[in-house]
């Protein structure tokens, strides 16, 4: 990963975690250990989908902007499969709260999606190289 990769996970992963413990102690208060379990878990499952999701975009940004594009699309469709499964199979679970599961999942995740986007604005990169020829163009 790059310095700038790690800021962005840097700038998404601290306001989830932040987010995350204020939800774990509602869910705690509301529900008890299991809320408290329950949302440990969603907040858990939420920060390596997404830390694994950054990744992936990023080594796959090194080869090819066509295949940072096709990781960042094939990773959110796993990730968004792989999250349905788990709150469908843990629907029933009885360890721990499955709602408080559900809402810190969802809290993390928009947690984390603001704390990305707001870490990529903040490295006001270019997307395009000034210095670059136009084809054609022979500056006159």
């Amino acid at each position: 990963m790059q310095a700038n990769d790690v800021r962005v996970l840097k700038g998404a992963a601290v306001p989830t975690v932040l987010v995350g413990l204020v939800v774990i102690a509602m869910a705690a208060v509301l529900a008890g250990f299991p809320g408290a379990l329950g949302a440990v878990i969603g907040l858990v499952v939420v920060i390596v989908f997404f830390t694994v999701g950054l990744v992936v975009v990023a080594y796959a940004g090194r080869i090819s902007p066509m295949m940072m594009m096709t990781a960042a699309v094939l990773s959110y469709l796993v990730k968004v499969i792989v999250l349905m499964v788990l709150l469908k199979t843990f629907e029933t679970a009885t360890v721990f709260e499955p709602r408080a599961f559900g809402w810190a999942a969802i809290v993390g995740t928009v947690a984390w999606t603001v704390g990305e986007m707001r870490g990529f604005m903040k490295l006001k990169m270019l997307y395009a190289d000034p210095d670059t020829k136009v084809p054609g163009s022979d500056g006159a």
